[in-house]
C-alpha cells in the first residue's frame, strides 16, 4: 500500500475523531447549560412564592422580625448570584432560613390552620424537591461532561479546544450537618 494513502488515511480517521468528539462536547456542554437553566427555573419559582409567603406569615407572626429579615436576605442574596458556587451556597441558604420560618410557625395554630399559609407552604415544598431533582440532573450532566473531557485521548482535544471542566451544584457545610430530631 501506498504510504500516502495510509497518512491520508490516518489524518482522515484523526479529523473524523476530532468532530466527533468536538460536537459530543459541544451537546454535552448545551446540556451542562440547560440543565443549569431548570434549575434556575425553579429557584426563581421559589423566590416569586416568598413575599406572598412572608405577607401571609407577617400579620400571625408579628414578633419574629429577625425572621423575616433572614428570609428576605436571603432571597435577595439569591437574586444577586450569578456563579454556580454563588447559587449554590445562596440557595441553601434560603432553603435553611425557609425551615427556620416555618419551624416558627409551627408555634401559631392559627397561621398552621390558614389555607393561603398552607398551600405556599406546599408549593413551596414542591418547588424544593423540584430544585433537588434539578440539582441532581445538572450534577449528572456535569460529570459526564467532565469525564468526557478528562479522559485520553479526549483530553488532548478537548484541552485544544479550550474545554473548561464545569463546577458541580454542592451542599453547603451546614447542609452537610447531621439534624438533629428531638420529641418531646
Amino acid at each position: 500500500m501506498n504510504p500516502l494513502i495510509i497518512v491520508a488515511i490516518v489524518v482522515a480517521v484523526i479529523v473524523l475523531f476530532v468532530i466527533l468528539l468536538y460536537n459530543s462536547l459541544i451537546r454535552l456542554k448545551n446540556q451542562v447549560k440547560n440543565s443549569f437553566a431548570q434549575i434556575d427555573v425553579q429557584l426563581k419559582r421559589r423566590n416569586d412564592l416568598i413575599p406572598n409567603l412572608v405577607e401571609t406569615v407577617k400579620g400571625y407572626m408579628k414578633h419574629e422580625k429577625q425572621v423575616f429579615e433572614n428570609v428576605t436576605k436571603a432571597r435577595s442574596a439569591l437574586l444577586k448570584a450569578d456563579s454556580v458556587k454563588e447559587k449554590s451556597k445562596a440557595s441553601s441558604q434560603l432553603t435553611n432560613t425557609l425551615k427556620s420560618l416555618f419551624a416558627v410557625a409551627e408555634n401559631y395554630p392559627k397561621l398552621r390552620a390558614n389555607e393561603n399559609f398552607l398551600q405556599l407552604q406546599e408549593e413551596i415544598t414542591g418547588t424544593e424537591n423540584k430544585i433537588a431533582y434539578a440539582r441532581q440532573h445538572y450534577n449528572d450532566i456535569v460529570m459526564l461532561f467532565n469525564t468526557k473531557i478528562q479522559t485520553f485521548p479526549n483530553n488532548m482535544f478537548a484541552n485544544m479546544l479550550n474545554f473548561k471542566q464545569e463546577s458541580l451544584f454542592e451542599a453547603t457545610q451546614e447542609e452537610k450537618k447531621n439534624v438533629k430530631v428531638k420529641f418531646d
